[in-house]
């Protein structure tokens, strides 16, 4: 072929209109199937990692993303400033803003999914007990899926935790998403939680989990408690690479039924 000096219009025009090379449907078919893809609507899984505060990150939270992404589900990780540059209440306030960012700059989120472990699960459920009208916008969380936290801060105040998270009382009060658990209004009340604990997670963890999930059901919650064996408070979080995982498997059908 020559150079396109040498084309005429017409032959120009055919080189620069890809919709015309399509081997699978017509010009104008191709175009339009294409924007639908384009402009569809999607869920969204939003991960927040654990690490009691103070350690692990956002780039190592992408396990989960093969299993959800190949079912059509964009994932995202949240990432917070850990202790000790972090303190609690900063951290708490950069996931609800990171949240509000997210819904403002992707206009074609179709429900949000969020997901915490460990301490991300206690900041997944501080989120869920948000007032968003300092935010300008309410976010469609549609479930939430919270695994092994901790719910109640009290109890960690004189352990080696708070070393580097130097929590006063007054702190670790207005951080327990059990003493923060709102009334379900009705976006609340769309939303699914499951709460998720370990068989060899502590007595403590399993406790707490237990109490927070009866906290949201007394309040109007839709919730479930899931007490998973065989795994501990690692693995729990660490099979949901795996597709055919039963906590992968429940967070699949959830959004599913959304």
């Amino acid at each position: 072929m020559g150079r396109w000096q040498d084309m005429d219009l017409e032959e120009l025009e055919k080189q620069y209109s890809p919709s015309r090379w399509s081997r699978r449907m017509d010009s104008e078919s191709v175009i339009q199937a294409h924007i639908d893809v384009m402009t569809a609507a999607f869920p969204v899984f939003v991960y927040i990692h654990g690490g009691y505060w103070q350690c692990l990150s956002k780039d190592a939270s992408g396990f989960a993303a093969p299993a959800l992404l190949s079912q059509g589900v964009a994932v995202v990780a949240m990432g917070y400033d850990i202790a000790p540059k972090g303190h609690m209440d900063a951290m708490v306030l950069q996931v609800r803003r990171s949240l509000a960012f997210l819904v403002k700059q992707y206009h074609r989120i179709r429900g949000i999914y969020l997901c915490g472990h460990s301490a991300g699960a206690h900041l997944a459920a501080m989120v869920l007990s948000t007032d968003w009208t300092e935010f300008g916008v309410v976010p469609d969380i549609r479930g939430a899926v919270l695994v092994s936290g901790v719910y109640d801060l009290e109890p960690l105040l004189q352990t080696y935790v708070n070393d580097a998270l130097n929590m006063s009382l007054e702190v670790a009060q207005r951080n327990s998403p059990i003493l923060c658990v709102t009334q379900a209004v009705p976006v609340a009340a769309s939303c699914e939680v499951l709460v998720a604990v370990a068989q060899h997670d502590s007595p403590e963890f399993r406790r707490q989990s237990q109490e927070y999930s009866q906290a949201l059901r007394s309040a109007g919650w839709s919730v479930s408690l899931l007490d998973l064996a065989s795994v501990d408070h690692f693995d729990i979080i660490e099979k949901l690479s795996e597709e055919t995982y039963v906590l992968t498997q429940v967070i699949l059908n959830m959004i599913a039924r959304a």
